[in-house]
Protein backbone atom coordinates (compact mmCIF):
# COMPACT_ATOMS: atom_id res chain seq x y z
CA UNK A 1 0.00 0.00 0.00
CA UNK A 2 0.97 3.37 -0.73
CA UNK A 3 2.38 6.20 1.66
CA UNK A 4 -0.73 8.32 -0.45
CA UNK A 5 -3.29 5.55 -0.04
CA UNK A 6 -2.35 4.95 3.61
CA UNK A 7 -2.67 8.69 4.18
CA UNK A 8 -6.21 8.52 2.93
CA UNK A 9 -7.31 5.48 4.85
CA UNK A 10 -6.02 6.99 7.77
CA UNK A 11 -7.99 9.99 7.00
CA UNK A 12 -11.29 8.26 6.61
CA UNK A 13 -11.06 6.25 9.15
CA UNK A 14 -10.55 9.20 11.74
CA UNK A 15 -13.77 10.58 10.05
CA UNK A 16 -15.81 8.01 10.48
CA UNK A 17 -14.39 7.49 14.60
CA UNK A 18 -15.34 11.49 15.15
CA UNK A 19 -18.58 10.74 13.19
CA UNK A 20 -19.43 7.70 15.10
CA UNK A 21 -18.59 8.98 18.83
CA UNK A 22 -21.26 11.65 17.96
CA UNK A 23 -25.68 10.87 18.08
CA UNK A 24 -26.88 10.32 14.60
CA UNK A 25 -29.25 13.33 16.22
CA UNK A 26 -26.42 15.73 15.97
CA UNK A 27 -26.07 15.54 12.24
CA UNK A 28 -29.34 17.80 12.37
CA UNK A 29 -30.20 20.83 13.54
CA UNK A 30 -32.02 24.15 12.86
CA UNK A 31 -33.75 25.83 11.27
CA UNK A 32 -31.77 29.05 11.59
CA UNK A 33 -34.04 31.84 9.86
CA UNK A 34 -32.23 34.58 8.95
CA UNK A 35 -33.34 37.95 7.13
CA UNK A 36 -31.93 38.67 3.90
CA UNK A 37 -30.90 42.33 3.89
CA UNK A 38 -29.84 42.80 0.16
CA UNK A 39 -33.40 41.94 -0.99
CA UNK A 40 -35.29 43.36 2.17
CA UNK A 41 -35.68 46.60 1.02
CA UNK A 42 -37.23 45.41 -2.02
CA UNK A 43 -40.08 42.72 -1.52
CA UNK A 44 -42.79 42.73 -3.23
CA UNK A 45 -45.38 41.96 -0.28
CA UNK A 46 -43.55 44.59 1.77
CA UNK A 47 -42.32 42.28 4.47
CA UNK A 48 -38.95 41.25 4.71
CA UNK A 49 -37.33 38.41 2.83
CA UNK A 50 -36.19 35.67 5.00
CA UNK A 51 -33.98 32.29 4.49
CA UNK A 52 -34.20 28.88 6.67
CA UNK A 53 -31.09 27.17 6.52
CA UNK A 54 -31.01 23.64 7.92
CA UNK A 55 -28.10 21.14 9.07
CA UNK A 56 -29.90 17.53 7.35
CA UNK A 57 -27.33 15.03 7.35
CA UNK A 58 -24.26 17.08 8.35
CA UNK A 59 -25.19 19.44 5.11
CA UNK A 60 -26.24 22.87 4.83
CA UNK A 61 -29.50 23.19 3.35
CA UNK A 62 -31.88 26.38 2.58
CA UNK A 63 -35.30 26.97 2.26
CA UNK A 64 -36.96 30.19 0.50
CA UNK A 65 -40.09 30.83 3.48
CA UNK A 66 -43.53 31.47 1.82
CA UNK A 67 -46.53 32.94 3.75
CA UNK A 68 -44.56 32.99 6.75
CA UNK A 69 -44.68 29.04 7.07
CA UNK A 70 -41.17 26.91 7.12
CA UNK A 71 -41.50 23.63 5.10
CA UNK A 72 -37.88 21.86 6.32
CA UNK A 73 -35.92 19.65 3.52
CA UNK A 74 -36.82 15.85 2.57
CA UNK A 75 -34.63 13.71 5.06
CA UNK A 76 -34.06 16.17 7.22
CA UNK A 77 -35.39 14.03 10.82
CA UNK A 78 -37.90 16.42 12.79
CA UNK A 79 -36.46 19.18 12.87
CA UNK A 80 -39.17 22.02 14.15
CA UNK A 81 -41.02 23.76 11.23
CA UNK A 82 -42.61 26.75 12.87
CA UNK A 83 -45.24 29.24 11.49
CA UNK A 84 -43.01 32.76 11.91
CA UNK A 85 -45.32 36.02 13.83
CA UNK A 86 -44.01 39.48 13.88
CA UNK A 87 -46.79 39.59 17.15
CA UNK A 88 -44.71 38.20 19.12
CA UNK A 89 -41.98 40.32 18.55
CA UNK A 90 -43.45 43.25 20.09
CA UNK A 91 -42.58 44.42 23.10
CA UNK A 92 -45.51 43.68 25.82
CA UNK A 93 -46.43 45.33 28.66
CA UNK A 94 -44.09 44.26 32.12
CA UNK A 95 -46.97 44.68 34.19
CA UNK A 96 -50.47 42.56 34.70
CA UNK A 97 -53.01 42.95 37.34
CA UNK A 98 -56.25 39.87 37.64
CA UNK A 99 -54.63 37.03 35.95
CA UNK A 100 -56.61 34.26 37.44
CA UNK A 101 -53.78 31.03 36.54
CA UNK A 102 -49.99 31.65 36.57
CA UNK A 103 -47.47 28.56 35.47
CA UNK A 104 -43.70 29.54 36.35
CA UNK A 105 -40.74 27.82 35.52
CA UNK A 106 -36.90 27.81 34.82
CA UNK A 107 -33.74 27.25 33.34
CA UNK A 108 -34.35 24.30 31.03
CA UNK A 109 -30.91 24.92 29.37
CA UNK A 110 -32.17 22.75 26.20
CA UNK A 111 -33.66 19.66 28.04
CA UNK A 112 -36.56 19.74 25.44
CA UNK A 113 -37.71 16.50 26.45
CA UNK A 114 -38.02 17.11 30.04
CA UNK A 115 -39.83 20.26 29.32
CA UNK A 116 -42.36 18.86 27.03
CA UNK A 117 -43.33 16.11 29.68
CA UNK A 118 -43.84 17.90 32.35
CA UNK A 119 -46.09 20.70 30.87
CA UNK A 120 -48.13 17.68 29.28
CA UNK A 121 -48.24 16.21 32.72
CA UNK A 122 -49.63 19.44 33.82
CA UNK A 123 -51.74 19.89 30.99
CA UNK A 124 -50.28 22.93 30.36
CA UNK A 125 -50.11 21.42 26.67
CA UNK A 126 -51.70 19.41 24.94
CA UNK A 127 -50.50 15.75 23.48
CA UNK A 128 -49.64 17.66 20.37
CA UNK A 129 -48.07 20.12 22.26
CA UNK A 130 -49.66 23.38 22.03
CA UNK A 131 -50.95 25.53 23.95
CA UNK A 132 -54.00 24.21 26.46
CA UNK A 133 -53.98 27.13 29.55
CA UNK A 134 -56.37 28.83 27.97
CA UNK A 135 -56.15 32.57 29.27
CA UNK A 136 -53.81 31.73 31.53
CA UNK A 137 -50.13 33.27 31.73
CA UNK A 138 -46.78 31.31 31.36
CA UNK A 139 -43.25 32.66 32.55
CA UNK A 140 -39.97 31.46 32.19
CA UNK A 141 -37.63 32.94 33.93
CA UNK A 142 -34.43 32.35 31.62
CA UNK A 143 -32.03 30.23 30.72
CA UNK A 144 -33.04 28.41 28.00
CA UNK A 145 -29.16 28.75 26.17
CA UNK A 146 -26.63 26.05 27.48
CA UNK A 147 -25.40 23.12 28.68
CA UNK A 148 -28.54 21.26 27.04
CA UNK A 149 -28.38 19.48 23.09
CA UNK A 150 -31.94 20.14 22.19
CA UNK A 151 -31.63 24.65 22.83
CA UNK A 152 -32.83 25.07 19.04
CA UNK A 153 -36.10 22.86 19.82
CA UNK A 154 -36.73 24.74 23.09
CA UNK A 155 -36.46 28.20 21.64
CA UNK A 156 -38.95 26.75 18.64
CA UNK A 157 -41.44 25.15 20.78
CA UNK A 158 -41.40 28.39 23.49
CA UNK A 159 -41.56 30.66 19.96
CA UNK A 160 -44.53 28.80 18.72
CA UNK A 161 -46.39 28.49 22.35
CA UNK A 162 -45.73 32.45 22.66
CA UNK A 163 -47.91 32.96 19.01
CA UNK A 164 -50.90 30.42 20.53
CA UNK A 165 -51.13 31.74 24.17
CA UNK A 166 -51.92 34.92 22.60
CA UNK A 167 -54.20 33.66 20.57
CA UNK A 168 -55.76 32.12 23.18
CA UNK A 169 -56.24 35.09 25.04
CA UNK A 170 -53.04 33.88 27.54
CA UNK A 171 -49.59 34.94 27.62
CA UNK A 172 -46.06 33.91 27.73
CA UNK A 173 -43.65 35.53 29.13
CA UNK A 174 -39.99 34.15 28.46
CA UNK A 175 -37.13 36.37 30.78
CA UNK A 176 -34.11 36.82 29.70
CA UNK A 177 -31.95 34.89 32.42
CA UNK A 178 -27.45 35.51 32.46
CA UNK A 179 -27.02 32.70 29.77
CA UNK A 180 -29.18 34.36 27.64
CA UNK A 181 -27.08 37.37 28.05
CA UNK A 182 -23.61 35.93 27.79
CA UNK A 183 -24.33 33.89 24.79
CA UNK A 184 -26.11 36.56 22.74
CA UNK A 185 -23.06 39.04 24.23
CA UNK A 186 -20.41 36.29 22.73
CA UNK A 187 -20.05 34.45 25.69
CA UNK A 188 -19.98 30.53 24.64
CA UNK A 189 -18.65 28.71 27.35
CA UNK A 190 -21.38 26.75 27.77
CA UNK A 191 -22.98 25.62 24.18
CA UNK A 192 -23.33 22.44 23.53
CA UNK A 193 -20.95 20.85 20.69
CA UNK A 194 -24.16 19.94 19.00
CA UNK A 195 -24.13 23.18 17.54
CA UNK A 196 -20.76 23.58 16.86
CA UNK A 197 -21.12 21.73 13.19
CA UNK A 198 -23.65 24.88 12.20
CA UNK A 199 -21.69 27.28 13.11
CA UNK A 200 -18.73 25.47 11.06
CA UNK A 201 -21.46 24.96 7.88
CA UNK A 202 -22.57 28.70 8.15
CA UNK A 203 -19.29 30.20 9.04
CA UNK A 204 -20.61 32.27 12.04
CA UNK A 205 -20.12 31.94 15.41
CA UNK A 206 -23.26 30.58 18.23
CA UNK A 207 -23.71 34.66 19.24
CA UNK A 208 -24.30 35.19 15.18
CA UNK A 209 -26.86 32.32 14.44
CA UNK A 210 -28.62 34.78 17.23
CA UNK A 211 -27.85 38.05 15.38
CA UNK A 212 -30.08 41.12 15.24
CA UNK A 213 -30.74 39.56 11.43
CA UNK A 214 -32.62 36.51 12.84
CA UNK A 215 -36.06 35.92 13.50
CA UNK A 216 -35.38 33.76 17.05
CA UNK A 217 -32.81 36.80 17.58
CA UNK A 218 -35.58 39.27 16.78
CA UNK A 219 -38.21 37.58 19.16
CA UNK A 220 -35.49 37.43 22.12
CA UNK A 221 -34.48 41.02 21.77
CA UNK A 222 -38.19 41.81 22.45
CA UNK A 223 -38.56 40.43 26.02
CA UNK A 224 -38.53 41.67 28.96
CA UNK A 225 -36.25 40.68 32.36
CA UNK A 226 -38.26 41.27 35.08
CA UNK A 227 -42.56 41.24 34.70
CA UNK A 228 -44.75 42.11 37.76
CA UNK A 229 -48.35 39.99 37.92
CA UNK A 230 -50.48 40.54 40.19
CA UNK A 231 -48.37 40.25 43.78
CA UNK A 232 -45.57 38.69 42.45
CA UNK A 233 -42.09 39.98 40.63
CA UNK A 234 -40.48 37.48 38.31
CA UNK A 235 -36.87 37.60 37.33
CA UNK A 236 -34.04 34.93 36.95
CA UNK A 237 -31.66 35.91 39.84
CA UNK A 238 -33.33 38.31 42.30
CA UNK A 239 -33.38 42.08 43.39
CA UNK A 240 -31.06 43.00 45.98
CA UNK A 241 -30.72 46.07 47.83
CA UNK A 242 -28.82 47.78 46.23
CA UNK A 243 -31.60 47.88 43.41
CA UNK A 244 -33.18 49.89 45.95
CA UNK A 245 -30.37 52.56 46.49
CA UNK A 246 -30.66 53.25 42.80
CA UNK A 247 -33.85 54.02 42.82
CA UNK A 248 -35.21 52.07 39.70
CA UNK A 249 -38.26 51.11 37.88
CA UNK A 250 -39.32 48.09 36.24
CA UNK A 251 -39.58 49.84 32.89
CA UNK A 252 -36.35 51.50 33.14
CA UNK A 253 -34.59 47.96 33.82
CA UNK A 254 -36.40 46.64 31.03
CA UNK A 255 -35.69 49.04 28.62
CA UNK A 256 -31.69 48.75 28.94
CA UNK A 257 -31.90 45.25 29.47
CA UNK A 258 -33.37 45.51 25.24
CA UNK A 259 -30.79 48.24 24.57
CA UNK A 260 -28.02 46.75 25.71
CA UNK A 261 -28.46 42.93 25.42
CA UNK A 262 -25.46 41.73 22.87
CA UNK A 263 -23.05 44.25 23.57
CA UNK A 264 -19.73 42.95 24.52
CA UNK A 265 -19.19 42.42 28.52
CA UNK A 266 -16.26 44.41 28.51
CA UNK A 267 -18.44 47.57 27.29
CA UNK A 268 -20.81 46.48 29.24
CA UNK A 269 -18.63 46.45 32.21
CA UNK A 270 -17.35 50.48 31.59
CA UNK A 271 -20.85 51.92 32.35
CA UNK A 272 -21.42 51.56 35.76
CA UNK A 273 -25.18 50.91 35.91
CA UNK A 274 -25.08 48.87 32.97
CA UNK A 275 -21.83 47.12 35.17
CA UNK A 276 -24.77 46.83 38.32
CA UNK A 277 -27.98 45.10 35.87
CA UNK A 278 -25.74 42.66 34.27
CA UNK A 279 -23.92 41.34 36.67
CA UNK A 280 -22.79 40.98 40.18
CA UNK A 281 -26.21 42.20 42.48
CA UNK A 282 -28.25 42.52 38.99
CA UNK A 283 -31.32 40.87 38.60
CA UNK A 284 -29.51 38.02 36.22
CA UNK A 285 -27.03 36.87 38.61
CA UNK A 286 -28.04 37.94 41.66
CA UNK A 287 -28.42 34.95 44.42
CA UNK A 288 -28.22 36.91 47.68
CA UNK A 289 -31.66 35.14 49.03
CA UNK A 290 -30.54 31.40 49.44
CA UNK A 291 -27.32 33.03 52.08
CA UNK A 292 -27.41 32.58 55.57
CA UNK A 293 -26.63 36.68 55.95
CA UNK A 294 -29.61 37.83 54.19
CA UNK A 295 -32.62 38.58 56.60
CA UNK A 296 -36.72 38.71 56.06
CA UNK A 297 -36.21 42.46 57.00
CA UNK A 298 -34.23 43.77 54.16
CA UNK A 299 -36.46 41.15 51.57
CA UNK A 300 -39.06 43.09 53.16
CA UNK A 301 -38.00 46.09 52.32
CA UNK A 302 -37.91 45.11 48.48
CA UNK A 303 -40.89 43.65 48.88
CA UNK A 304 -42.46 47.23 49.79
CA UNK A 305 -40.47 48.71 46.91
CA UNK A 306 -41.95 47.16 44.30
CA UNK A 307 -45.81 46.70 46.58
CA UNK A 308 -45.73 43.13 45.87
CA UNK A 309 -45.88 39.68 48.49
CA UNK A 310 -44.01 37.71 46.48
CA UNK A 311 -40.63 37.30 44.33
CA UNK A 312 -40.20 33.90 41.91
CA UNK A 313 -36.70 33.49 40.83
CA UNK A 314 -34.95 31.10 38.92
CA UNK A 315 -31.01 30.47 38.56
CA UNK A 316 -30.16 29.25 42.03
CA UNK A 317 -30.71 25.10 42.09
CA UNK A 318 -32.82 23.46 44.07
CA UNK A 319 -34.17 19.83 44.02
CA UNK A 320 -38.14 20.69 43.66
CA UNK A 321 -39.99 24.52 43.54
CA UNK A 322 -39.45 25.67 47.10
CA UNK A 323 -40.55 28.22 49.34
CA UNK A 324 -38.26 30.47 51.78
CA UNK A 325 -39.37 33.36 54.11
CA UNK A 326 -42.90 32.03 54.53
CA UNK A 327 -43.17 31.97 50.42
CA UNK A 328 -42.25 35.60 50.16
CA UNK A 329 -39.46 34.15 48.20
CA UNK A 330 -40.59 31.19 45.41
CA UNK A 331 -37.16 29.25 44.02
CA UNK A 332 -38.80 27.81 40.70
CA UNK A 333 -35.10 26.29 39.39
CA UNK A 334 -36.21 22.57 40.24
CA UNK A 335 -33.04 21.32 38.51
CA UNK A 336 -34.43 20.78 34.87
CA UNK A 337 -31.02 21.17 33.58
CA UNK A 338 -29.67 17.87 34.78
CA UNK A 339 -32.25 16.14 32.24
CA UNK A 340 -33.89 13.94 34.14
CA UNK A 341 -37.37 15.73 35.97
CA UNK A 342 -37.99 18.97 37.18
CA UNK A 343 -41.61 20.85 38.60
CA UNK A 344 -43.21 23.97 37.93
CA UNK A 345 -45.00 26.78 40.44
CA UNK A 346 -48.50 27.38 39.51
CA UNK A 347 -50.86 29.90 41.06
CA UNK A 348 -54.76 29.41 40.88
CA UNK A 349 -56.92 32.10 42.31
CA UNK A 350 -53.73 33.19 44.83
CA UNK A 351 -53.42 29.47 45.65
CA UNK A 352 -49.29 28.30 45.65
CA UNK A 353 -48.23 24.77 44.11
CA UNK A 354 -46.02 22.66 42.95
CA UNK A 355 -46.44 20.89 39.92
CA UNK A 356 -44.38 17.92 40.13
CA UNK A 357 -42.82 15.71 37.07
CA UNK A 358 -45.72 12.34 37.73
CA UNK A 359 -48.68 15.09 37.02
CA UNK A 360 -49.42 15.06 40.87
CA UNK A 361 -49.52 18.88 42.82
CA UNK A 362 -48.57 19.95 46.24
CA UNK A 363 -49.00 22.98 47.96
CA UNK A 364 -46.43 24.68 48.59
Amino acid sequence: MTKSLLLAVSLLTTTWQLQASEPVAYQFDGPYVIDNLAVSQTATNGNQSQTAYWICNAKLQSTVISNNSLKRPDNCGQLPEPQLSDAIKQVMPDSYSGVTNIVALSDVHGQYDVLITLLRKQNIIDTNNNWAFGDGHMVITGDMFDRGDKVNEVLWFIYQLDKQAKAAGGMLHLLMGNHEQMVLGGDLRYVHKRYDLASKLMAKTNDELYGEDTEIGQWLRSKHTIVKINDVLYMHGGISSEWLDRGLTIAQANRLFRDNIGRPKSELKQDELLNFLFYGNGPTWYRGYFKDNFTETELDKILAYFKVNHITVGHTSQKQVLGLFNNKVIAIDSSIKLGKQGELLLIENNQFSRGLFDGSRQAL
